[in-house]
């Protein structure tokens, strides 16, 4: 395997993963223009627009499909089954392009809440198209903060082989067990002071000296005005909770955390290192954009840890098959 493609492609998070392993990006897709603009920022070229309106014969040859699609809620009409199913959503252009073109492998992300949407209606319909087109399927939901990151970000992952591969010892990495809080992964104060929090309202819970050392997830220590959403506040030797695309609240995106005594949200540098973005990642957009950008991204270091999986198996794979090839040669 040496090439891959990336559909509703974002800021670029399964390329990073990918292009670790020397897989070659040879096509890229995303509607966001200032998406678009941090991808052609950080890996010199500007993705396609929207897949709906892109042939996929115009698409170039691809081992690999990668792609966080966006969960549309979509309406399962009668009683019908398969591929015609997913007509109207976007799954539906994974869906043709892996049609076409038969790639080795679909490797796709999704809300963990996608497993019971529509009464897990949706993931059969999903897993079933996946089979008629030639593919097998496994899927597991995976938290990122098993994967050295401090933040809790659950989402599904599905793994489809192409059924002539005969892939039958893929299994999703283990978790690694990292310890570690969110303080390991803050930027110093001089560089966020446009992030500290200035209300009248906050109410803090009395909790936030009482702890040496924090379970590896978040801990509310406090609310801003009546604790609604973005109005929590976290201790910094927990773990983030999820960034958010979307929401409000004065701690909007990313949640309040009580860091070095002052009260604050997550600066979007900040974010990009609990997503696994490395350093020299550049945020050439606004705040607003940079936390919804990182907000819809995926994890890196659990793309990486899955993909390693991939490429065991269709490793191992082949080197059965050339030493079947051996036996029966010098046979």
């Amino acid at each position: 395997m040496k090439t891959f493609i990336d559909l509703f492609a974002g800021i670029g998070g399964f390329r990073l993963a990918l292009e670790s392993f020397g897989m070659k990006c040879v096509f890229s897709s995303e509607i966001d223009t200032h998406a678009k603009t941090t991808y052609k920022a950080n890996f010199g070229e500007f993705p396609e627009g929207d897949i709906t309106k892109i042939n996929e014969a115009e698409i170039p040859k691809h081992d690999i499909v990668c792609a966080g699609f966006p969960c549309q809620a979509f309406s399962i009409s009668g009683k019908q089954r398969g591929f015609d199913d997913t007509r109207g959503t976007l799954f539906f252009e994974i869906a043709r392009i892996a049609k076409f073109h038969q790639p080795k492998v679909l490797f796709l992300e999704n809300v963990k809440n996608f497993e019971r949407h529509n009464d897990g209606k949706t993931l059969k319909i999903i897993e079933e198209v996946l089979q008629n087109l030639g593919y097998d399927v496994a899927r597991q939901v995976i938290n990122a903060n098993n994967f050295g990151l401090p933040m809790i970000r659950e989402r599904i992952y599905f793994v489809a082989f192409r059924k002539d591969l005969n892939i039958e010892n893929f299994s999703f990495p283990a978790p690694q067990n990292i310890t570690g809080s969110l303080k390991d992964f803050l930027e110093p104060d001089e560089k966020t002071s446009d992030y500290v929090i200035h209300r009248n309202d906050v109410k803090m819970f009395g909790k936030q000296h009482l702890f040496e050392t924090l379970p590896p997830k978040p801990l509310q220590i406090g609310i801003i005005n009546k604790g609604g959403q973005g109005e929590r506040i976290y201790h910094e030797l927990g773990h983030a909770i999820t960034l958010s695309a979307q929401g409000g609240g004065i701690a909007s995106k990313t949640g309040a955390y009580l860091i070095n005594g002052k009260l604050r949200k997550l600066s979007p540098r900040e974010c990009a290192r609990i997503m696994g973005f490395p350093e020299d990642f550049q945020i050439p957009v606004s705040d607003a954009q940079a936390y919804k950008q990182f907000g819809n991204s995926v994890a890196t270091p659990v793309i990486k840890a899955i993909f390693a999986q991939i490429r065991e198996s269709i490793g191992k794979k082949h080197e059965r098959r050339n030493t079947e090839k051996s036996r029966f040669s010098n046979g």
